[in-house]
């Protein structure tokens, strides 16, 4: 049995959760997000969400835990939300935002400007004498990653300075340079 499929998932406060057909939607004061699921059986019992599944085949066992997550994911997301922060490592190199637009220089020869997604809320940080960081912040745990991930794989930080952009708090594993 799946250690992470078996725990119920707690609904917290002001949040709604519906099964209708294989999709499961959960409302909260964040927004709403929908989740399709398969091979498992998800059952509302009060405040907590209990998934289930009928054998033990692989695509199963598979699936038990991962929508477990999934559901946890979403419920956290619409009553809290998820943040994560990107600090840009390098002379030169800023970050700023109109509206959803964030224009990066980067360091090539000219900025980069990405249009961002309207559920995931852009802000940057910009301190005189500290790297500037962009703020991400969502209901979709999802989206909020694959947009992190995009804006990251501009400017992946290298190995030997640490330059580029990288999350905050991410430990890098640096190389020696050339030994005289």
């Amino acid at each position: 049995m799946s250690r992470i499929g078996k725990n119920p998932v707690t609904i917290l406060e002001g949040v709604t959760v519906s099964v209708a057909d294989n999709l499961i939607t959960v409302k909260g004061k964040l927004g709403q997000l929908t989740q399709e699921y398969s091979d498992v059986t998800v059952t509302v019992d009060g405040n907590q969400v209990q998934v289930e599944r009928s054998s033990d085949h692989k695509d199963q066992r598979a699936k038990h835990g991962l929508y477990r997550s999934l559901i946890n994911n979403m419920i956290v997301g619409v009553s809290t939300g998820f943040t994560k922060e990107l600090e840009l490592v390098g002379v030169g190199y800023r970050a700023s935002n109109q509206g959803q637009k964030l224009d990066l220089a980067l360091g090539f020869s000219h900025n980069i400007v990405l249009e961002v997604a309207p559920e995931v809320v852009l802000e940057t940080i910009s301190e005189k004498g500290k790297n500037p960081i962009v703020k991400l912040t969502s209901f979709d745990k999802q989206l909020l990653g694959a947009v992190a991930a995009k804006i990251r794989g501009f400017r992946r930080p290298e190995p030997y300075k640490g330059k580029g952009v990288k999350f905050v708090g991410e430990v890098l594993r640096r190389k020696a340079g050339k030994s005289a």
